[in-house]
């Protein structure tokens, strides 16, 4: 088995990705270029070859961050990762280079998120553990079918979740998909994030996200009275469609808009052909989490892996690291101005 570093653009990729049951949205070429562009990552998109045919890929960034040091991570921004072959044998050749890749940097450290599609034998398992990963439990994903019937879906959600997307229905909100009002979103986006103490990602990024998956990228508005007061960027992938960066401005939650918002836009996969509604990543014990609950979804399992180098740490990036908390307390009362400044020179070193 030939284990190779992809560096041009190969269809066979992409098409490997769509055709593989464990392929997901963020295993896609184009994030290579959104990635390496936006942030300055250095890509390794490995290839397992064998006579010519591909049996499995892994994209691996090196990260430098200023705030938790060298790491190689599969992938930085997205939510799910990891190897997807066809063979334990494509599998564990992956699995060696980017741990090679990890130690020819001095990395502190080698992560390799989770796969909520993986239907295959654990690869931390002791058929490829030899070089010691450990386990970190912290995130969940929700992930339920969606009927081509509205009043199906309807149906499935718990009724105190029901009443909350009626009333925003009777507040007179309005959703309009519109992929050119990016700039709008990303308003809407920034103040929300800002609220719950993040930095904001800067606006080129989500421009070459838009400009690279064209119409995978999905731009939902809720207009109350002519000014939008929640948005969501979905990605679409095969027939699922995956909510991905939302938020509402917070003045207006009591007109219940991203209830109104999450509903609108599982009604236009319904409507569309989509079957799948990835509702995303949350950590266990957040607001997050709580609202993926209300509306009827089951937590699944979403272990990420870590393979320490030379005895260092794995950082905890995590919202929730007590050491963080007063940081996130500053950054929630600054200036909404500022923090789009600031947010993306700051984000860019948190992946």
């Amino acid at each position: 088995m030939e284990c190779l570093v992809r560096q041009d653009f190969d269809p066979n990729w992409d098409e490997f990705v769509y055709a593989h049951s464990e392929g997901t949205f963020f295993h896609l070429w184009g994030w290579r270029d959104v990635l390496t562009g936006s942030f300055g990552y250095e890509p390794y998109y490995l290839c397992a070859e064998e006579r010519g045919k591909i049996h499995g890929i892994l994209p691996l960034f090196l990260v430098r961050s200023l705030l938790f040091g060298r790491s190689v991570i599969t992938i930085p921004l997205g939510v799910y990762g990891g190897p997807v072959a066809t063979t334990d044998r494509a599998e564990a050749a992956l699995l060696q280079m980017a741990h090679d890749i990890t130690q020819k940097h001095r990395a502190r450290y080698l992560e390799i998120r989770g796969n909520p599609y993986r239907i295959r034998e654990s690869w931390a398992s002791e058929n490829h553990n030899s070089h010691r990963y450990k386990e970190k439990n912290l995130y969940v994903t929700f992930i339920a079918e969606i009927d081509p019937d509205p009043d199906v879906n309807m149906s499935r959600i718990p009724r105190k979740q029901r009443r909350m997307i009626r009333q925003g229905q009777k507040n007179g909100l309005r959703a309009v998909i519109d992929n050119s009002r990016l700039r709008e979103w990303y308003d809407v986006y920034a103040e929300s994030v800002r609220n719950l103490g993040t930095p904001v990602y800067g606006f080129a990024y989500f421009q070459s996200l838009v400009e690279k998956f064209g119409q995978q990228c999905s731009v939902l508005l809720v207009e109350f009275k002519n000014k939008v007061i929640a948005a969501v960027l979905s990605f679409l992938y095969k027939d699922q469609i995956l909510p991905y960066y939302g938020g509402a401005l917070r003045d207006c939650f009591h007109l219940a808009p991203n209830d109104f918002m999450y509903w609108e836009l599982m009604s236009y996969g319904a409507a569309n052909g989509y079957r799948i509604f990835d509702f995303g990543r949350s950590k266990k014990g957040t607001g997050s989490y709580d609202f993926k609950k209300h509306w009827g979804f089951e937590p699944r399992p979403l272990p990420y892996w870590y393979q320490s180098m030379n005895g260092h740490p794995v950082p905890d990036t995590s919202p929730l690291n007590p050491k963080l908390q007063w940081a996130i307390r500053i950054w929630r009362n600054l200036p909404l101005a500022l923090t789009k400044g600031l947010g993306p020179h700051i984000s860019r070193h948190i992946p």
